[in-house]
């Protein structure tokens, strides 16, 4: 999935339209991408409103005068924000176009038409988010008794690997979880995961071309040059043989 692919998910998302895995990757996006967060969060806010808008009915034309149309406009990913500097628009008016197109409100009979500016502000990915919407992405997952789950993420043209973990305790006192590399068989410090949260995204350390898989250990305070425990989970990047 590309990075304008996962992007363009912010309005089905906000409205649960996506399916499971779709979400998955969404929100393993959304806790690296403060737009879409935004961009959620007002759509949302706006989708509240809808119930107030009066539908009317349209032309009997303008289903095919729109299919028509639309094979003329080029797409830009929702995070590529179009701004007209020489008038100010309400916030609220801006999100309720984007709730309406996200909803279908074409199809029940309300038109909204806007214009916008030629200045566009581009949105930079950060080195995860790079990651999690490489197109040669790869995903290993684990699943804990807790019911807790995590998923790493590896881009062989990235070379690094995210590990995105919902609904993970926090550490016993005193202690952090631990990322590993695992290169030649040995455990390499990658870093640190959060817990006690519903969602934590993490880059791991090092480059992950160079690794058979990753591990996750529980150590003291600060963190260890080896594990001292051993790994309550591992992710295998290499096929095992039989």
């Amino acid at each position: 999935m590309t990075a304008h692919e996962i992007h363009a998910l912010a309005g089905a998302y906000a409205v649960d339209a996506l399916d499971q895995l779709e979400r998955s990757r969404f929100e393993a996006h959304l806790a690296v991408c403060a737009e879409c967060r935004d961009e959620v969060l007002s759509l949302q806010d706006a989708t509240l409103l809808l119930s107030e808008l009066t539908a009317v009915a349209p032309p009997a034309s303008m289903r095919a005068a729109v299919l028509t149309d639309i094979r003329k406009i080029r797409p830009i990913p929702p995070a590529v924000v179009a701004i007209d500097r020489r008038r100010p628009r309400p916030r609220l008016f801006t999100n309720l176009l984007a709730a309406a197109a996200v909803l279908g409100v074409l199809g029940t009979g309300a038109v909204v038409i806007d214009q916008a500016g030629n200045d566009n502000t581009a949105v930079q990915l950060s080195a995860a988010d790079r990651v999690l919407t490489a197109v040669d992405v790869e995903h290993y997952n684990v699943d804990f008794v807790s019911g807790a789950s995590a998923t790493v993420s590896r881009s062989a043209s990235e070379g690094r690997a995210v590990l995105v973990a919902r609904g993970m305790k926090a550490a016993p006192a005193d202690h952090v979880y631990q990322l590993w590399l695992i290169k030649n068989g040995k455990m390499v410090p990658a870093g640190f995961m959060s817990g006690g949260t519903d969602l934590s995204t993490e880059l791991l350390d090092g480059n992950a071309n160079e690794a058979t898989g990753v591990g996750i250990t529980i150590e003291p305070s600060g963190g260890s040059t080896s594990p001292t425990e051993d790994p309550i989970a591992e992710f295998d990047f290499e096929p095992k043989t039989t």
